[in-house]
């Protein structure tokens, strides 16, 4: 486990205890009026066992099922979009209106274990930036289609922060709403918005753990169109690559044209295949090209960041 950083040490020397003890619960919710009351429910009975001090925000995404109206029934506080305008809205829509800095984020269909949260919170007040749920069990792992895609999405969530991910983007976690609301204008408002949420924190240097927590069924359709919703995410990597670390993208790129130069060179060179040899010597040209493209991205980075300092994504 990491050890939090000097600036997460302080806010917890300077009473995190009572801060973390004042949270705001954010639950995104669409045509959930299946579960959203005994969700609500779940989240009362464990805030009040815990004697932690917390107001619930439901925020009905453009809901035909009555979700919104069972959660104002409840007496939380019920945001409501006219229409369905995506998860990441949702919860930035929430976090803007919490009244709390400290952040709890769930979603209402009974996957995630309410009773978890105050371990989460716990480990929050030890002065980490956030503090994930990484799912686990059956229900998590799901199709070989689903794990595959979700392999690949982890390889280059890791790839980009250089560190061990264990859920890509888990929507159980704690964190500061004054920091979160800082990466806003670059976090996603649809599915991806929690992967978007990681990269930004990693990608600045802010501290993030994981506790391992168990996955339930849904109750319920799942919203989530998985083809679709894995390209996006692989956009948003992409995206934050960019934006936080341009040189990780070239180089990727470089050595998978470096990988196919030195593939074709072989061939080329054993069957005596003349155009094998020049794709492979093109190749090679373009890996090296391709690299150089990425060191002036980086300058050019730098450059914009000393030009533009108060623009500077770093919490």
């Amino acid at each position: 486990m990491i050890s939090p950083s000097p600036v997460a040490e302080k806010r917890k020397i300077n009473g995190a205890k009572s801060d973390v003890a004042r949270v705001s619960v954010i639950i995104p919710a669409y045509n959930e009026g299946e579960v959203i009351e005994s969700t609500i429910e779940l989240v009362e009975g464990v805030v009040k066992n815990a004697k932690i001090d917390a107001e619930i925000i439901v925020v009905d995404d453009g809901s035909r099922d009555g979700t919104g109206v069972k959660a104002q029934d409840r007496g939380v506080r019920t945001l409501r979009h006219p229409h369905n305008v995506g998860y990441g809205r949702s919860l930035k829509d929430g976090i803007a209106a919490a009244r709390f800095d400290t952040i709890v984020i769930t979603d209402a269909d009974g996957t995630y274990p309410i009773d978890t949260i105050p371990k989460l919170l716990s480990e929050y007040a030890q002065g980490f930036d956030m503090v994930v749920g990484a799912r686990t069990g059956n229900f998590y792992r799901g199709p070989l289609l689903k794990r595959a895609l979700r392999s690949v999405l982890k390889f280059l969530v890791e790839f980009t922060a250089g560190r061990r991910v264990p859920d890509v983007n888990s929507g159980l976690r704690v964190f500061s709403r004054t920091a979160a609301m800082s990466y806003f204008s670059h976090l996603c408002d649809g599915f991806s918005f929690t992967t978007s949420l990681t990269l930004a924190y990693m990608m600045t240097g802010k501290f993030v753990t994981y506790i391992e927590v168990p996955y339930h069924e849904r109750v319920g359709k799942t919203k989530v169109k998985l083809f679709r919703d894995s390209l996006r995410t692989m956009q948003f990597i992409v995206e934050a690559i960019l934006y936080y670390n341009p040189i990780k993208i070239f180089i990727l790129i470089s050595f998978f044209c470096g990988l196919l130069a030195i593939l074709s060179l072989t061939v080329g060179f054993a069957a005596g295949l003349l155009g094998l040899e020049i794709l492979g010597a093109v190749l090679f040209v373009s890996a090296v090209l391709v690299f150089c493209l990425g060191l002036i991205a980086v300058l050019l980075k730098q450059i914009m960041d000393r030009s533009q300092p108060s623009n500077r994504m770093d919490g």
